[in-house]
């Protein structure tokens, strides 16, 4: 990959960084919009089976994705279930929400860490989309929980999954 997902953890924050090649408004869609996050949203062989979004300050998006690739052992036939509540929506600049893990009814997780986000989308030159998503923890511990999960490997190949997406919608 030619753009890298640039990371960094500092205490009980976790920055993602990266450049897509993309104008920000359909970056920006891609990210809020039921349609697009089915075909990207997760780590290569996981798809998102269940997308309920009511994208605006207040709502929601709760979502599962599903190993379907045989070939990840025992995590075949694995869902992993979540929402994302809305706190702020600055099209196509800004999201603020907080991003929960839960089950199929869409009951919050209390055994697993919640994070607080800010994600900006800023165009650079040549037409591209910086992203940027800052997600903050209730501890250092909290974080390193999702960060021993592989969460880190997870984001990249699905930011990698975007790129790919967004390649193939210009």
């Amino acid at each position: 990959m030619a753009n890298q997902l640039a990371t960094k953890v500092e205490g009980q924050v976790l920055t993602l960084e990266r450049v897509f090649n993309a104008p920000r408004e359909l970056v920006f869609q891609a990210f809020t919009q039921s349609e697009h996050l089915k075909h990207w949203w997760g780590p290569r062989g996981w798809e998102i089976t269940v997308s309920d979004m009511d994208f605006r300050p207040g709502g929601s998006w709760h979502y599962c994705f599903k190993c379907m690739d045989q070939s990840q052992g025992d995590f075949y036939g694995m869902e992993s279930w979540g929402k994302a509540v809305y706190d702020q929506i600055e099209t196509p600049e800004r999201i603020v929400y907080t991003d929960y893990f839960s089950d199929a009814e869409g009951s919050l997780s209390d055994t697993m860490p919640p994070s607080h986000i800010v994600m900006t989308f800023e165009t650079t030159d040549g037409g591209k989309t910086k992203v940027v998503n800052r997600a903050a923890y209730a501890s250092a511990e909290a974080l390193q929980t999702v960060l021993d999960m592989g969460m880190e490997q997870g984001i990249g190949e699905t930011y990698d999954r975007l790129d790919e997406y967004l390649a193939a919608q210009q």
